[in-house]
């Protein structure tokens, strides 16, 4: 699709039609150090942090301009198991099969071990940061961003208003879609975006020729999920079986809907990758008696658990 057929495809038609029927369907980074290409909002020492973003059009010859990543992080007796879900890209996953043996099990105490081990969904975007207070070196840049189901709600809700005498919107669209205005506050000792919200429709730019630009910017969405970003079934269910302090695994032969699948579509969906995170690293700060809403200590939580995920 050229840059002029993504202009006369504007607005509410088949691009928006495509990724609520995407959502419909699916309601029924690989490697160390840190990814550059990706943006992350900054929280004050205030427990507060704001930043306005555009999340931007499919890059051409994607259809979608966002994707999903499923994903596990939970701690047993041999560390933390913290990998991408081989379910994401259509495929068996050897947790995901330990959590169907134990749930069909009926056990509370098996159920209860599935919760701390379920999916967790995460979304990945291209985004254009339009105004970023506390690195001002990123305005005017495209990023890929990880964002949790909370803000993508956020995006539905935009696309798919609850009331009549609400205008829907493709917040995607680089002339009749709107910035997000990232609001964060910290609750409970977690990132909170409730306040986050939409601006106005307007054009991100008025010069067509800078938006083409920017268009040809943004990163594959598809090479976010391709198969060479996930780990193998052998080497998941090595990795997983050490982290339960086992030597072998029984493979589940389950293979018909059952309750589990039911739980799992649901549950996946509640809690982001990015709370996921969090919470390891407020683990973390625990352990290392640091204070995460601060950058001043000069070791780095993620490193620390994708240190306790290598093999």
């Amino acid at each position: 699709m050229s840059f002029k057929d993504l202009k006369k495809n504007s607005s509410l038609g088949n691009l928006t039609k495509k990724l609520i029927s995407e959502v419909e369907k699916m309601n029924t980074p690989v490697g160390g150090g840190p990814d550059e290409r990706f943006w992350k909002a900054t929280m004050g020492k205030d427990g507060v942090g704001q930043a306005v973003i555009r999340f931007l059009p499919a890059c051409d010859g994607e259809d979608l301009p966002w994707v999903k990543m499923f994903s596990h992080a939970f701690q047993g007796p041999g560390g933390w198991y913290i990998e991408n879900s081989l379910t994401t890209i259509g495929q068996s996953d050897p947790i995901s099969e330990l959590n169907r043996e134990l749930w069909n099990t009926g056990s509370e105490a098996d159920k209860e071990t599935v919760r701390k081990q379920k999916r967790k969904l995460s979304f990945f975007a291209n985004i254009y940061v339009v105004k970023d207070s506390a690195n001002p070196q990123n305005e005017g840049k495209v990023f890929l961003y990880k964002f949790g189901k909370k803000i993508f709600d956020k995006i539905m809700d935009v696309m798919q208003p609850e009331f009549e005498d609400e205008t829907p919107i493709n917040p995607f669209d680089f002339w009749s879609g709107a910035n997000f205005k990232l609001k964060l506050q910290k609750k409970d000792g977690y990132w909170n975006y409730d306040k986050s919200e939409f601006d106005r429709p307007s054009p991100l730019l008025d010069d067509d020729d800078a938006l083409e630009a920017i268009w040809k910017k943004q990163y594959s969405l598809d090479a976010v999920i391709a198969p060479d970003q996930f780990k193998s079934y052998d080497q998941l269910k090595v990795r997983l079986n050490q982290v339960l302090g086992k030597n072998s695994s029984r493979k589940s032969s389950v293979e018909e809907e059952t309750e589990y699948d039911e739980y799992a579509k649901t549950e996946s969906q509640k809690v982001s990758d990015e709370e996921v995170i969090q919470k390891l690293e407020k683990s973390w700060a625990e352990s290392k008696n640091v204070d995460t809403s601060t950058d001043d200590d000069g070791d780095d939580p993620m490193q620390y658990f994708k240190k306790l995920a290598d093999f």
